[in-house]
């Protein structure tokens, strides 16, 4: 009865780890997009409370700071570039905004986009 439970268990857990690396494919296809946890949740067949539950669950972070994340890390790669403006950036990367795209990406880099862009380069 035990050996069961615990198969169950393991298994359960399985399937919460499948779930959350189907949901973070997800997000890396879809990272320009706007974020709709009811898209994500329809397009993985899964209730969109559970879906959030168990992502925050297995990674210790929301589906919303994942997408933001990966956004500014698309980022970090067109900054490189001198000849876009952080407004085309902060278009590129899918924000509707470069002030809101200013303060997320300090949220996640602990600088600005023009603090970044100023950097030494590495």
């Amino acid at each position: 009865m035990i050996a069961r439970r615990e198969t169950l268990k393991m298994r359960h857990t399985n399937q919460k780890l499948r779930l959350s690396e189907s949901a973070a494919a997800y997000l890396k296809e879809h990272y320009t997009d706007k974020f709709s946890l009811d898209q994500i949740a329809g397009a993985l067949f899964i209730n969109k409370n559970y879906l959030a539950r168990v992502y925050k669950e297995v990674t210790g972070r929301t589906l919303l700071w994942d997408h933001n994340h990966l956004r500014c890390e698309a980022a970090k790669e067109l900054l490189e570039d001198r000849g876009l403006t952080i407004s085309v950036v902060a278009y590129k990367t899918g924000f509707s905004s470069s002030s809101h795209f200013s303060r997320i990406f300090k949220i996640h880099t602990g600088v600005t986009p023009s603090e970044y862009r100023r950097r030494p380069a590495r």
